[in-house]
């Protein structure tokens, strides 16, 4: 769909064999922490809390029901795996995981994603912010510099987590 958003991130972020792809600038910025032939994961550009992930197919589908099984296995399985990394490297260990489907569900891109919103614990100076999720809340605009290095940090702890798994597997 030449007009989405996700699709125009796919397409300049082609699958790579590293979690760490050649980036190139688009418009807006993408922050970009895993790209494979079946998905893609990237910094929310408007996030409830740093470090707010975006995981989503390659190929363009509207809702979750639409999303073949080969992709739904690979969505499932980055959702685990970038969740322990995005815990490791944020620090924060509760999360939602929020998946919209359609206009009347909050939905804002047409194109199946899944949130993934580290949950810090509320200090006082937090009391006060909404919360809400859904597509709904105070969200406040990612800053470039941060985010390029947040997303650095999460490409690595990618790396690792492969690494893992692969010797895990070995076992």
């Amino acid at each position: 769909m030449t007009n989405c958003p996700f699709c125009n991130i796919a397409a300049h972020f082609p699958p790579s064999s590293s979690p760490s792809p050649n980036y190139e600038l688009i418009s807006p910025s993408a922050f970009v922490v895993l790209s494979t032939p079946l998905c893609l994961a990237f910094l929310d550009i408007l996030p409830l809390s740093p470090g707010h992930l975006l995981v989503t197919t390659r190929r363009h589908h509207e809702k979750v029901s639409d999303v073949t099984e080969e992709e739904s296995r690979e969505l499932g399985m980055w959702l685990s795996r970038l969740s322990r990394v995005l815990a490791n490297v944020t620090g924060v260990h509760d999360w939602n995981i929020v998946q919209n489907n359609g206009a009347a569900a909050a939905q804002v891109v047409p194109h199946v994603h899944f949130h993934v919103i580290p949950r810090p614990a509320l200090t006082p100076e937090l009391r006060n912010k909404s919360f809400t999720m859904f597509g709904r809340g105070q969200r406040s605009e990612i800053d470039d510099g941060e985010a390029a290095e947040l997303a650095r940090n999460l490409r690595e702890g990618v790396t690792k987590e492969m690494e893992r798994s692969q010797n895990k597997e070995k076992l």
